[in-house]
């Protein structure tokens, strides 16, 4: 006859397992939830890359024209229409950041309906700290 097994204490490993996905949520929540600081100035690049990429997409998928303008006070991406630029959204740099722009007339990158561009490297400074983004010819966009 077997003997049944009486259970000494503890926690077995599925309920230690429900409890750190448990805890991996609430913090991964809280990480989202939390405002951003500012962060470093590759962020800050990493974020002008991400919409520069974008606003070449977009110029690809609607066959139109569409610019990115970098000034002191952020940047803003426009996408032609009717003969004109019409501005779509304006980004504000982070607190510090100067940025500088090489290759671009006037400081404006503009990608045209086949999501090409004029080759164009920026330069994000803050303090002593700096990142730059590529803009190649064939539209790519890379932090370095």
């Amino acid at each position: 006859m077997a003997e049944a097994r009486k259970r000494t204490g503890g926690f077995t490993l599925v309920e230690l397992m429900v409890v750190l996905v448990i805890i991996a949520l609430a913090a991964a929540a809280v990480v989202l939830a939390m405002p951003e600081q500012g962060g470093s100035v590759r962020a800050e690049a990493v974020r002008f890359a991400a919409r520069t990429k974008a606003a070449r997409d977009t110029a690809i998928l609607e066959s139109r024209g569409v610019a990115v303008s970098v000034g002191r006070g952020g940047y803003d991406v426009a996408r032609r229409e009717d003969g004109r630029w019409r501005n779509e959204a304006h980004y504000d740099w982070v607190e510090a950041t100067m940025p500088e722009i090489a290759g671009a007339a006037g400081g404006v990158i503009r990608f045209d309906a086949t999501g090409l561009a004029e080759p164009a490297l920026l330069v994000l400074r803050r303090g002593d700290r700096r990142a730059m983004v590529e803009i190649s010819g064939d539209g790519g966009v890379r932090v370095k």
